[in-house]
């Protein structure tokens, strides 16, 4: 009798502890669980179209508020120009990009499951500017003719791609109409100091990136002028790489419910908000950069 209580009592013992010892598993297969989902990380980057120290210093802060509203790792990436923003995101080393109409065409014909998401409400009725030194007798694209001129990046939107298609509705060729051959600013801010300094005639860029000049008074308007607003268009946009469902939803949620006050990149992109886009917005972009052969 004393041996089966003893043996009862043993049988018992062991599978208290198997009993404890699965609960420990468990814990720490959902303590793991729960540690992934907390170190997902998320590298953003953003066209380079103004100044980089103000550029880096704003996405820096950006990662930061992301982080707080998602949970996620955020490290932000500079880039060195607009193509190299392109190629990071596709080779998957960049998840979430601020691109222009234009490099977001050409980051989504590579990476085919990549998504539009948010852009501000400017950018459903985005416009360029075309500028002239104060001087100048202008005050139309057709007198463009004979004169040196600048674009911004080669790969911008608001700074090339719709300019030069404005350009080529009026009858101008910018490869053959102008003093010398369109030169490559590189960035919008570039493009008005070049104007102003008289390296450059004339020239066209990001009406918002102009009007944020005006008003900080970064430009001298007594040595530059607008001569010519172009008509709507969709511009840029916060695109999402090839990812899971819950992770985009997560990032989505996050930038549409930023305010003005969050981060300082609402103030470097002139916006107290984000709205809902879709990438249907942007195929007039893919049709004018196929028409001017931009993209093939």
């Amino acid at each position: 009798m004393k041996k089966s209580c003893a043996l009862l009592l043993s049988l018992m013992f062991i599978l208290i502890l198997a009993a404890c010892s699965g609960n420990s598993n468990d814990e720490t297969e959902k303590d793991n669980s729960s540690e992934k989902k907390e170190t997902t990380t998320i590298k953003i980057g953003m066209i380079p179209d103004q100044n980089t120290a103000d550029l880096n210093r704003s996405m820096d802060d950006f990662a930061k508020d992301l982080a707080d509203k998602t949970g996620f790792k955020v490290e932000f990436v500079p880039s060195v120009d607009y193509s190299a923003l392109v190629t990071a995101f596709d080779r998957g080393e960049i998840q979430l990009a601020w691109f222009g109409g234009l490099t977001g065409v050409q980051a989504r014909s590579l990476v085919p499951e990549a998504e539009a998401i948010a852009q501000r409400p400017i950018d459903k009725e985005f416009k360029s500017v075309f500028i002239a030194q104060s001087n100048l007798e202008i005050d139309s694209l057709e007198q463009i003719k004979g004169k040196t001129f600048t674009f911004g990046s080669e790969s911008s939107t608001s700074g090339h791609l719709m300019p030069r298609y404005f350009m080529m509705e009026s009858g101008i060729n910018a490869d053959t109409d102008l003093d010398g051959n369109p030169n490559y600013s590189g960035s919008h801010d570039k493009t008005y100091k070049l104007v102003e300094s008289g390296a450059y005639q004339t020239g066209a860029l990001n009406i918002s990136v102009w009007e944020a000049a005006v008003e900080e008074g970064k430009v001298d308007t007594n040595k530059v002028k607008v001569f010519y607003t172009t008509p709507e268009y969709y511009d840029y946009n916060w695109t999402v790489n090839k990812m899971d469902e819950e992770t985009k939803k997560k990032l989505k949620e996050a930038i549409l419910s930023m305010k003005a006050e969050d981060n300082e990149v609402m103030n470097l992109l002139s916006t107290d908000q984000f709205i809902e886009t879709n990438n249907e917005n942007y195929e007039a972009i893919e049709k004018v950069a196929k028409e001017l052969k931009i993209i093939k």
